[in-house]
């Protein structure tokens, strides 16, 4: 059977007091809508329509070239409710069966989508959950047979339906025939004065039809953002979630509590990972990896035994087996380091790469710059890549000793073997296992006397 899925995303989030469309609001880094989109790609339906409103074009134009040419787009104005929502989107529904995801539920389980449709069949399937305190829900009211018979609304309830714990979470399925035959028949004939797709239940039921319903194994997986402090409470939800699945993998975590995941972590065996420390776009740790507090990792790989000490931060960098980096270290992107290499404090390395065994343990920088094997680089060494219009590389052969305070003015040769004298000023290639320095002649002057606070100024005129 074909699946249809329909995605409900034209809220306006009033209570988010904000010019950003509601969907587009980030949960681990990525738009509401997007976690939303991602859950039904993994289905493989033969279609997806994400109906959009408030914020226009702005929501489309966010996510439509990620989502590809496959998912249509359909604007719903005025938003008149959830089953006018659904009406705008049946003309792109095909023959089978059709999935109702809202933009603004950004948890839900596949495998929990997957038992809904299942548990459906060839009827209709919705996804309750009962709730302690259900007040502002749709209640699910059944025969006594246990039989669903139809959804009520908080507004539109008796003190009795009240007392029902059991509520509507939006999501179900719903055959497309039945599904568009349905929609025409829709009033708005209630306390809202819109058009509730939740009475096409009672529709079914009037035909006989078969309502199932399937749980999550969690409540958070229905829970939706209609305030800031929801979608704050949904991101630390969703981070326990990793941090667990993490621990469950072998990671040691400083705090689970504190941990940011906005993309992909991938651990291997043994890892650790200390507080505070936030891992953006798809980042990958080989075994026994240690990463210390409060670094940032943005599209990283970093093999096997490397240790990344305190408050680095990392950005579309590769770094080998057994190095040591940081603290304070900064890797910007096209950084690539191999085994053993060392980078130390206030170290900037960007669009380099720098072979095994170098180091460059303090107050450096590393730019459009390759390194061969056991170099060492001194505090304060400088490459001058930029000419002010265009970047220059810098090539460094293996075993150079570069010596403290040196700046390697690009284009710039330095030999194998070669010695850079401290303070030197390269402008000119330094020949392999020679000693090369540049540097103004020390003087010392006779007489000279400090300058004292309310005296005068040397070099001064009496006037």
């Amino acid at each position: 059977m074909s699946l249809n899925v329909v995605i409900l995303a034209a809220g306006q989030g009033k209570r988010m007091r904000s010019d950003t469309p509601k969907v587009l609001h980030p949960l681990a880094g990525r738009p509401l809508l997007d976690h939303v989109l991602g859950a039904a790609q993994v289905l493989e339906p033969d279609s997806i329509c994400v109906v959009y409103g408030h914020g226009g074009e702005a929501v489309r134009d966010a996510l439509a070239a990620q989502a590809g040419p496959s998912v249509s787009w359909v604007k719903q104005e005025p938003q008149l409710g959830t089953g006018h929502a659904v009406m705008q989107a049946a003309p792109h529904l095909r023959d089978g069966a059709t999935l109702v995801l809202y933009g603004d539920v950004p948890l839900t389980r596949v495998e929990t989508l997957q038992r809904l449709i299942a548990a459906a069949g060839d009827g209709l399937g919705v996804l309750t959950v009962t709730l302690d305190d259900a007040t502002g829900y749709g209640r699910i009211v059944r025969d006594a047979k246990g039989r669903v018979q139809r959804i009520v609304e908080q507004k539109d309830s008796t003190e009795a339906e009240r007392q029902i714990r059991e509520v509507n979470t939006g999501i179900m399925v719903v055959p497309t025939a039945k599904l568009k035959d349905w929609l025409g028949r829709l009033s708005n004939n209630n306390a809202q004065g819109e058009y509730y797709l939740t009475d096409i239940v009672a529709l079914a039921v009037e035909e006989g039809l078969p309502v199932a319903t399937a749980q999550p194994d969690a409540e958070w997986e229905t829970l939706g953002v209609n305030s800031r402090a929801q979608l704050a409470e949904l991101e630390r939800i969703h981070q326990r979630e990793v941090a667990l699945r993490l621990l469950d993998d072998g990671v040691t975590l400083g705090d689970p509590a504190r941990i940011d995941v906005r993309g992909s972590l991938m651990a291997g065996r043994d890892c650790f990972i200390d507080v505070n420390c936030v891992f953006e776009g798809e980042v990958a740790l080989g075994d026994k990896v240690s990463i210390g507090p409060n670094c940032v990792l943005r599209n990283v790989r970093i093999a096997s035994g490397t240790r990344v000490e305190a408050f680095c931060h990392m950005e579309d960098a590769e770094v080998g087996a057994n190095c040591r980096i940081g603290p304070y270290a900064r890797l910007r992107p096209a950084a690539v380091l191999a085994a053993d290499v060392h980078i130390g404090n206030f170290v900037e390395v960007k669009k380099s790469d720098i072979g095994a065994g170098s180091k460059a343990n303090h107050l450096a920088y590393i730019g459009d710059t390759s390194i061969g094997k056991n170099v060492n680089v001194g505090a304060g060494t400088i490459t001058c890549n930029y000419d002010g219009v265009n970047k220059h590389r810098t090539i460094i052969e293996d075993d150079v000793f570069i010596g403290s305070d040196t700046q390697l003015v690009a284009p710039v040769r330095v030999g194998r073997g070669a010695t850079l004298g401290a303070g030197t000023t390269l402008t000119k290639d330094a020949p392999p296992d020679q000693l090369t320095l540049s540097r103004a002649k020390q003087v010392s002057v006779e007489g000279w006397q400090r300058p004292v606070k309310g005296g005068p100024v040397k070099g001064g005129k009496k006037g």
